[in-house]
């Protein structure tokens, strides 16, 4: 499953035995988020940082399948807070550096974990409009690993590209 909800991840089946002792840190420097344009309806696309683009870190859970002998990671999602609810109405929970080590410690209580994903960074978020480029799917992962990818666009000057 792709993202776990801090409203059930601690009671949903599929993430109460990793919330309890398999929590990990998902690094990143941005995360991308879309939203319909009012123009054509084609997807645009909005990169997210931290100031500067300082590295942060996603609060996230781990497991492995013995069956399938693969390790996956999820991450948690919130309630979106400004500035992103401006974008979506859920974003992941990007934890506050001062918790990652409440958050890992297998020792922490299940009961205190609420109040440590409560001490997100989601109101030092920025975000600005970026190239539809970074719609484009390709076998080719460099051409979507290019730094124009998280350069901020004119929108005045956007040919437009519909999907």
């Amino acid at each position: 499953m792709f993202n776990a909800r801090i409203e059930t991840v601690a009671t949903s089946g599929a993430f109460k035995d990793a919330y309890k002792s398999k929590r990990c840190l998902i690094p990143a420097d941005g995360v991308y988020e879309w939203t319909k344009s009012p123009v054509d309806g084609g997807k645009d696309p909005w990169f997210i940082s931290m100031p500067g683009t300082a590295p942060f870190s996603f609060a996230g859970l781990w497991a492995h399948n013995d069956k399938l002998d693969v390790t996956s990671c999820t991450i948690i999602t919130e309630q979106a807070a400004t500035p992103m609810s401006e974008l979506d109405d859920r974003q992941p929970i990007i934890l506050d550096p001062a918790y990652y080590d409440a958050w890992l410690d297998p020792s922490t209580a299940v009961d205190d974990l609420q109040d440590v994903l409560a001490h997100d960074v989601d109101g030092a978020l920025q975000f600005h409009r970026v190239s539809r480029d970074v719609n484009a799917s390709t076998k080719d992962k460099q051409r979507n690993d290019l730094p124009h990818m998280i350069e901020r666009i004119d929108l005045a000057s956007e040919p437009l590209n519909p999907l």
